[in-house]
């Protein structure tokens, strides 16, 4: 049986898979391994600008900078989808700085599922997600108690 019998409906286009990069990455925010989800997130958008299916903008001011200094994002495009991904050194280079975020623009909203976008991510930078371990439950001990006098040693 395939693994990915659910995902075969949906073809990996441009649009689709900018729409599964949507939703993974509005779940992440919540998400228990939040890393594997941006992974995710960094590999798929790295493959559509390899492909030429989309395009670096420019350079946006972060609202969220790590330890409260200055930081600034790549904006990059895909279909009627906008991205955020930090920057590399050539970014700096060669890419307008566009100031700071435009808050009134938000991307479409996207009808996908979240298992239903990781399968799609996943078969199209072909990345799996390790199991989390699950804690063994430790079994209870009863306590041993000495009689009054007797030593625990």
């Amino acid at each position: 049986m395939d693994d990915y019998a659910h995902t075969k409906d949906i073809e990996p286009t441009a649009e689709n898979i900018a729409k599964a990069i949507y939703t993974v990455n509005r779940h992440a925010k919540t998400a228990p391994n939040p890393k594997f989800l941006y992974l995710l997130k960094k590999r798929a958008l790295q493959k559509l600008l390899q492909e030429g299916k989309g395009r670096k903008v420019g350079l946006h001011f972060s609202n969220n900078p790590k330890y409260s200094q200055q930081q600034s994002d790549v904006l990059i495009e895909i279909g009627d989808y906008y991205f955020h991904l930090p920057p590399t050194k050539e970014d700096f280079e060669f890419l307008p700085h566009l100031g700071n975020l435009n808050q009134s623009y938000r991307n479409p909203k996207a009808n996908m599922s979240l298992n239903r976008a990781k399968q799609l991510l996943q078969t199209y930078v072909g990345l799996k997600e390790k199991p989390t371990a699950t804690k063994q439950k430790s079994h209870y001990t009863k306590p041993v108690f000495k009689r009054l006098g007797e030593s625990y040693f």
